[in-house]
């Protein structure tokens, strides 16, 4: 494992320049290099596309597989390697990231009939940024650390528009002493990365975020709505909300409501960000956790079958912002 560590490490402190001894300069070598090495990414996606491309961008050759080959065809035409399974990037890489829609997808992929466990390396560093159940990223741990890998938790929040310009911000659980060799791939896709203790911490972080977000983009759609129907400007109502105690990312950032903002999904006919399904299962991994830890999540609960209903009435592929179309719709909810 000590070999690993040190093929992992960051070499970023070669920036500065000072005297190095023999076996100082020999590890400041295999850091240098271990950079080069390719890596594995498993899951091309709206959210795995532009955060693969971050990798390319900062140097890395990127293995990609995706279980949709036409998700792979843009890597493969810009010189990627692109393989036929999990297992096959194992093979060729030892640090790989997934990007996955749901926890089944990730159990397949590292413990199916061709997944990464298959053919993973000893000493290998596995991330995942899936948004799953901290139950299940720590069975998939356990899994991992019997074959001498490494596994970590690493979700991200910040949506499609993050990815594409590299500032997501990613949860991190998992051994500490592995953090920083995390931390090398991770800040070429964003500008925060934060340890939050061992394997499922990342998740648990995630569920709370996305279950707070789901609450305040109800909220804002609730209030836009509102407003609108008593006369004011949806644009003056947005600014108004913006400069109040009712501000927050929903209202500012992500406004639901067509014609507000530019750049986000409500201006494309709720179309790319993130989708109503993937709200959905999110507050339903949510419930799942407040019922094993007995936690009352009332509001929670509301959105959780909000989304649900949306996904019943032909929402599932929009994005969760169109909760507002949704709430406009309803008028006996």
């Amino acid at each position: 494992m000590a070999a690993a560590l040190i093929l992992r490490g960051s070499a970023s402190f070669l920036c500065k320049p000072r005297t190095v001894h023999t076996a100082s300069l020999a590890l400041v070598c295999s850091r240098a290099m271990a950079s080069k090495t390719p890596v594995g990414f498993i899951g091309l996606g709206n959210m795995g596309n532009p955060m693969a491309k971050n990798l390319v961008k900062q140097g890395y050759p990127v293995i990609a597989y995706d279980v949709f080959p036409e998700a792979c065809k843009e890597f493969q035409d810009s010189g990627a390697q692109v393989t036929d399974s999990p297992a096959d990037v194992a093979e060729r890489a030892d640090r790989i990231i997934t990007m996955l829609p749901s926890s089944p997808n990730a159990v397949e992929v590292y413990m199916g009939a061709n997944g990464i466990l298959k053919k993973v390396k000893k000493g290998s560093l596995l991330i995942d940024s899936s948004t799953i159940d901290p139950a299940v990223s720590k069975e998939l741990a356990k899994a991992v650390e019997k074959m001498g890998a490494v596994f970590m938790d690493a979700p991200v929040s910040g949506g499609v528009g993050a990815a594409r310009a590299g500032n997501l911000t990613f949860m991190v659980g998992g051994v500490e002493q592995e953090f920083d060799a995390a931390k090398e791939l991770l800040t070429c896709m964003g500008s925060n990365v934060v340890y939050c203790g061992e394997v499922g911490t990342g998740q648990a972080a995630k569920i709370c975020n996305n279950m707070l977000l789901a609450i305040s983009m109800i909220g804002t759609a609730e209030a836009m709505n509102l407003g609108i129907r008593l006369g004011l400007d949806p644009k003056l109502l947005a600014k108004i909300l913006n400069m109040s105690s009712g501000r927050c990312w929903s209202s500012d950032t992500y406004n639901p409501v067509p014609g507000v903002m530019e750049g986000v999904p409500s201006a494309n006919n709720y179309q790319g960000g993130f989708g109503t399904t993937l709200m959905a299962k999110d507050l339903g991994l949510a419930q799942i956790s407040a019922t094993n830890t007995k936690t009352p999540v009332p509001l929670g609960s509301l959105a959780h079958q909000i989304y649900r209903m949306m996904c019943a009435k032909g929402y599932a592929l929009k994005d969760f912002s169109a909760v507002f179309q949704f709430l406009r719709e309803e008028e006996n909810l």
